[in-house]
């Protein structure tokens, strides 16, 4: 009886390892990952947002700098010919170039908050193109699951085989200048 026993277990124990060696070298269990900084910053379609933003972050930098000289003048202006202004100009002129620094301050909170909002939507877009490529890629390539690294490493160690940013990188990266 007990030669049985040992006879049984054995052959669970490879039933056992003969189900584990299964489950983890077929296809249908692939695990991989991709660096999730390197996808995005070498993605083609992000590097032109950027561009696209930063022209635009230009341009609302070059209006503010106009609206701050012309304040900047408007003073220059006021302290050279205060001295011969009456009580009432002088207290118009300094109302005046109050007024126009409170606009300029509101204007600049208005583009920070532009600059923002323009920046979360770019940024949004561009995940939305990543993260739809890397499920089609993963449907496509029979993954059960990709995961991403982040500079926070949720993922502290993993096969340099295992990385798939590259591949993903390279195919994104043709299917946005359509190659």
């Amino acid at each position: 009886m007990p030669r049985l026993t040992l006879v049984v277990s054995l052959v669970n124990l490879l039933v056992l390892c003969l189900f584990i060696s299964y489950y983890f070298t077929n296809d249908t269990s692939r695990i991989a990952y991709v660096d999730s900084n390197k996808l995005v910053n070498g993605y083609k379609g992000m590097q032109k947002a950027r561009q696209e933003y930063e022209q635009k972050a230009a341009g609302w930098k070059a209006n503010i700098d106009t609206l701050i000289s012309e304040v900047k003048t408007q003073i220059m202006d006021y302290e050279k010919a205060s001295a011969r202004m009456t009580e009432r100009e002088r207290k118009l002129s300094q109302e005046l170039i109050r007024t126009k620094q409170k606009q300029l301050e509101e204007y600049q909170q208005a583009m920070n908050m532009k600059a923002q909002e323009e920046d979360r939507q770019m940024t949004a877009n561009v995940l939305s193109q990543v993260n739809a490529y890397i499920t089609r890629y993963g449907k496509d390539k029979g993954y059960r699951l990709i995961l991403a690294t982040t500079d926070y490493g949720n993922i502290a160690y993993a096969q340099d085989a295992l990385d798939l940013t590259e591949e993903i990188l390279e195919g994104l990266n043709e299917q946005y200048t359509g190659k």
